[in-house]
């Protein structure tokens, strides 16, 4: 099953500011804010563990805010971008837009304001507020799914809620001085979004190379793709609980093996045929990453020479990080009526950020502070990259 997004032409001048093309689809602002947001928390985060502090302290604690701000302030603000976009072809239903996708953009943006303020007071002004754009969310998305009857994408509501209702209680836990609660509920996110991609990855990788690298069709076992869900559900809800319940080596062996699931099915899709396609490698690059990162994590519970925290960067890097930039590079060409060629400085943008990858997981052995600050700046100049790039393209009318 193809997941596209269309667009509807406007050849219209717009006369309103609702009409303005930014709006005309969610992907467009919440792309361009997500980008700006995550260059913006990382500078905030290397400046404060640099000895600058920037934002306030008596909201959330340092690590809790700089996870929050990565994993929600940016990737489910693309996550949420695209699926409510794809929802309008999912179902035929016309999705958010003008004064309402404005509204919910506006929303976003006084929910980040109160999180870089982070006192105490502001912490739960914009936890509230991140309640209400969580709910948003889920209700205008499920309201289209159940009126086109699209049970194939029920599951996108189960997905939000879950990751709605997680990022509530990292708040709440950090909020009432549980920060070990917080952080591990924050780890928990990051399996949920890689349920995300393989959910969304294992629909569209596999079509797109076809397309991209002209391959023929590409069919991976049937039983694969059924177990590697249901697996990734299991060791994400293990994880969870074993923060409250002993699971002696559940957690550990359910992260490799759920690792060497994705590496099998990988196997099938035909990476090398990508190499010259940058759209393509890097989207199989990021699935990649995302299979040994989950061997990582689970092989940090026994080597000392791994940490959990590195470990866990090769997904937030190199998996969600490139596979989020890959995906907003593609749509925010091929849904606004142009070409899929991406300019030759997107190319290097992405090898940035693996190149990030490698020097958050291995530098800090040598040198923490050096590897946190190299591996900052080569996120923060990609997503300058982006904004420079795709500002212009989301901004403007779709071409005809």
């Amino acid at each position: 099953m193809v997941i596209k997004i269309a667009e509807p032409d406007t050849n219209d001048t717009a006369q309103h500011w609702h009409q303005h093309p930014i709006f005309e689809l969610a992907f467009r602002p919440f792309f361009l804010l997500a980008a700006f947001s995550s260059a913006l928390s990382l500078a905030l985060w290397i400046l404060l563990l640099n000895g600058h502090m920037l934002i306030g302290h008596s909201g959330l604690s340092p690590h809790v805010w700089h996870a929050h701000e990565m994993l929600i302030g940016f990737g489910t603000t693309v996550a949420v971008g695209f699926i409510l976009t794809a929802v309008q072809t999912w179902t035929g239903q016309p999705s958010i837009k003008g004064k309402a996708l404005a509204a919910l953009v506006a929303l976003w943006c006084l929910t980040r304001i109160a999180f870089y303020i982070n006192t105490a007071e502001s912490a739960v002004l914009a936890t509230i507020l991140q309640g209400l754009w969580w709910l948003a969310v889920v209700i205008i998305y499920s309201k289209l799914v159940f009126a086109a009857q699209n049970r194939r994408n029920y599951i996108f509501i189960a997905l939000l809620s879950v990751m709605g209702l997680v990022n509530l209680l990292i708040l709440g836990g950090d909020l009432t001085a549980n920060s070990g609660l917080a952080l591990h509920l924050s780890r928990a996110m990051v399996l949920l979004f890689t349920i995300m991609m393989a959910l969304v990855g294992g629909r569209v990788i596999p079509f797109f190379t076809v397309r991209g690298a002209q391959t023929a069709p590409i069919e991976c076992p049937a039983w694969i793709n059924r177990l590697v869900g249901p697996l990734a559900i299991a060791t994400t809800a293990a994880f969870i609980a074993s923060y409250f319940v002993n699971t002696y080596q559940l957690v550990p062996l359910s992260l490799m093996l759920l690792g060497l699931f994705h590496l099998l099915r990988l196997a099938y899709w035909r990476s090398i045929n990508t190499l010259k396609v940058p759209l393509l490698w890097s989207l199989h690059i990021s699935y990649l990453l995302m299979a040994l990162g989950l061997i990582a994590l689970g092989a940090s519970y026994y080597l000392t020479s791994l940490s959990f925290s590195n470990a866990l960067h090769i997904i937030t890097i190199g998996a969600i990080g490139l596979m989020i930039f890959a995906m907003m590079s593609r749509v925010s060409l091929g849904h606004t009526g142009r070409t899929l060629i991406i300019k030759p400085i997107i190319s290097i943008a992405f090898i940035l950020l693996v190149a990030a990858t490698l020097i958050r997981t291995f530098l800090p052995l040598a040198d923490a502070l050096l590897a946190w600050n190299l591996s900052a700046g080569l996120w923060i100049i990609t997503s300058l990259i982006f904004l420079a790039v795709y500002l212009p393209i989301l901004s403007s009318k779709r071409q005809s």
